[in-house]
């Protein structure tokens, strides 16, 4: 039994070999050839399905980490185009207040012989006794006390304290006259035949500003504009303070008082101007 099992091998191996030499060249298949075909084809398609399936789903693996690589240097690229974006919008929005600056200066020579000193806001007070902010310009700039501080809106206030590189000014809501520290703004209405004048104080209880001791024949309408005087010697001629809101009988019913709406953004201040009269020996 041991011997005749590889005879029987040998033999059925010799048929199978003889079998493909006499199906060689012919086109037509014996119906076992075609069986052994069929079987091996649809053995061979059912592997080649997984097979392509797993083929498959690694070539994915490896196009998604190139999708993430690619996906990880556009949202670098965004972020840096969003700084960009941030810092061209922040330059161009600074540049274009500094053109507006710079065109304030250019009308004010119209109207004046003063030179504009830009200086940056560095600082505010906390204390709310003490109305002040601090820029950036000192003596070594040629500032000295008492010299007016502006915007292109309108009057910020005045030069109280310099050091070399810094200097302190008081805004104009704390110069009320009737403070022992207060300065008199004498005031006049802009374009106006028959001169106007008072002084400006603050009224703490509605902050806002006021035209008092204003003659009870006064003229002065609702909407006029505001500007200082220049008389007192300390603040210059033609700077605007603000708009009549409304005016009411003053004291004692022998004058008029007038609240102005101050022309300065007090709460966004960030350059101002150092007014530089002629008969000030400046910088």
């Amino acid at each position: 039994m041991r011997n005749k099992r590889p005879f029987i091998l040998m033999i059925g191996l010799i048929l199978f070999i003889a079998l493909m030499g006499f199906t060689l060249g012919r086109p037509r298949l014996t119906w076992p050839e075609r069986f052994v075909n069929d079987a091996f084809g649809t053995a061979q398609g059912a592997l080649y399905r997984p097979v392509g399936a797993v083929a498959d789903f690694f070539r994915d693996l490896g196009r998604l980490s190139d999708v993430y690589k690619e996906n990880e240097v556009l949202r670098r690229t965004v972020a840096k185009y969003t700084q960009d974006q941030i810092r061209f919008n922040s330059l161009d929005a600074e540049n274009a207040r500094l053109k507006e600056k710079l065109s304030f200066t250019e009308r004010q020579k119209q109207f004046n012989n003063y030179r504009y000193m830009i200086a940056q806001v560095a600082g505010a007070t906390s204390n709310p006794y003490e109305n002040t902010i601090k820029i950036n310009l000192g003596s070594r700039d040629g500032l000295k006390p008492q010299m007016a501080v502006t915007t292109e809106d309108g009057l910020v206030g005045l030069v109280s304290r310099v050091s070399n590189f810094t200097s302190t000014v008081t805004l104009v809501t704390s110069l009320d006259a009737n403070t022992a520290k207060g300065m008199p703004v004498s005031a006049t209405v802009q374009g106006r035949e028959t001169e106007s004048f008072g002084i400006i104080e603050y009224d703490e209880q509605t902050h806002t500003l006021l035209m008092t001791k204003i003659d009870e024949n006064d003229p002065l309408q609702e909407n006029d504009t505001v500007i200082t005087s220049g008389y007192g010697g300390v603040f210059p001629k033609g700077i605007v303070i603000g708009t009549v809101k409304s005016k009411q009988v003053g004291d004692f019913g022998l004058t008029q008082t007038a609240t102005i709406t101050p022309a300065a953004k007090f709460d966004h201040l960030r350059e101002v101007f150092v007014v530089v009269a002629p008969d000030v020996e400046g910088p």
